[in-house]
């Protein structure tokens, strides 16, 4: 209850004592009310309701299910936060990558169409912000994959207008020669080549650590690479992606590229070499890196720790450079 300080009747008539009172009665009543409303009002704005959350998950979920979409989605949440920087403090979780200027970057190369399947989402839920919406259906995305659930938190600001889009150049690449990925120049093309040190400037830009890099990883077990749009991988289809489902062709990690599991780490642990699966330097690395290995062999031989470290992983990367209303998030 709101602190009212006493107050002093003194200079008013004796016959005004009553009366004045009352006033002041009254008065702190109408300060009490004003407060409880103040109240209320928080709580009406204290961000997304767990109704509308818990509802759009459904509908994200469905819709990887319907579409066969969860890698692209993946996709489209990490390269919307993975930008961030945090010492020049921009870039991250907050939906720049829906404006065409952030689009137009090379990196975003098909992610036109992963905004497409989110824009029926938010259509369809106006309360939630499209930063919301796009991490929630990564989220979604693995969970509806055979992958862990996701202890995501909501209430992510938007950006207001692309001025928000940062310098580009952060993302990873697959292959040398490699990007600087950090400072004032990222685009720059780096000297060193190697991948190690690469994925170190791209993600400990970030905050991430050698764990978090492994365990992220791990999400190539989902998906497919288009030579059209990275220029990586050496083949335009292969056995497993010729026939979609989706957009056919392209190269995949794994054999059951629609599946979230522990293959990838199992199939670079065994030394496997298949022509018909992509294995950039960025992977490779995992097992010959001194930082790197201990996590990839740990993670190919026991899939619930893979699990559980990608799901804190994928959280906090989710989150990087996010402004959360209110301050806490909000938690399905």
């Amino acid at each position: 209850a709101p602190f009212f300080a006493p107050i002093s009747c003194r200079g008013w008539g004796r016959g005004k004592t009553d009366e004045r009172a009352f006033e002041l009665k009254a008065e702190r009543e109408r300060e009490r009310a004003r407060f409880e409303t103040m109240g209320n009002v928080k709580s009406k704005q204290a961000g997304p309701s767990k109704k509308a959350l818990t509802s759009c998950y459904k509908d994200c979920t469905a819709l990887v299910k319907e579409r066969k979409c969860a890698p692209i989605l993946v996709r489209l949440a990490w390269h919307d936060c993975g930008n961030y920087d945090r010492n020049a403090r921009n870039g991250g979780a907050c939906a720049s990558i829906r404006f065409d200027k952030e689009l137009a970057h090379g990196c975003n190369a098909g992610l036109d169409g992963a905004m497409g399947l989110i824009q029926p989402l938010k259509d369809k839920h106006p309360g939630l912000s499209y930063a919301d919406i796009i991490q929630m259906a990564s989220a979604a995305a693995i969970e509806a994959s055979g992958g862990p659930k996701i202890p995501m938190r909501y209430g992510r600001v938007d950006a207001e207008t692309d001025a928000a889009v940062p310098i580009e150049g952060r993302l990873p690449d697959g292959e040398a020669p490699f990007g600087q990925a950090d400072g004032a120049c990222p685009g720059d093309k780096s000297e060193d080549p190697d991948p190690a040190a690469h994925l170190r400037r791209v993600f400990y830009r970030m905050g991430l650590n050698d764990r978090e890099i492994v365990a992220l990883s791990g999400a190539h077990t989902i998906g497919r690479a288009y030579k059209e749009r990275s220029g990586v991988p050496t083949l335009d289809s292969t056995k497993y992606t010729a026939e979609g489902p989706g957009t056919k062709g392209g190269m995949s990690w794994t054999r059951d590229w629609l599946d979230f599991n522990n293959d990838y780490f199992v199939a670079l642990a065994a030394g496997e070499k298949n022509a018909d699966l992509l294995e950039m330097s960025t992977d490779a690395v995992l097992l010959t890196d001194e930082g790197f290995k201990p996590h990839a062999l740990k993670y190919s031989e026991s899939q619930a720790a893979f699990f559980e470290d990608y799901a804190a992983a994928h959280k906090k990367l989710s989150e990087v450079g996010s402004t959360f209303d209110p301050p806490e998030g909000v938690s399905i």
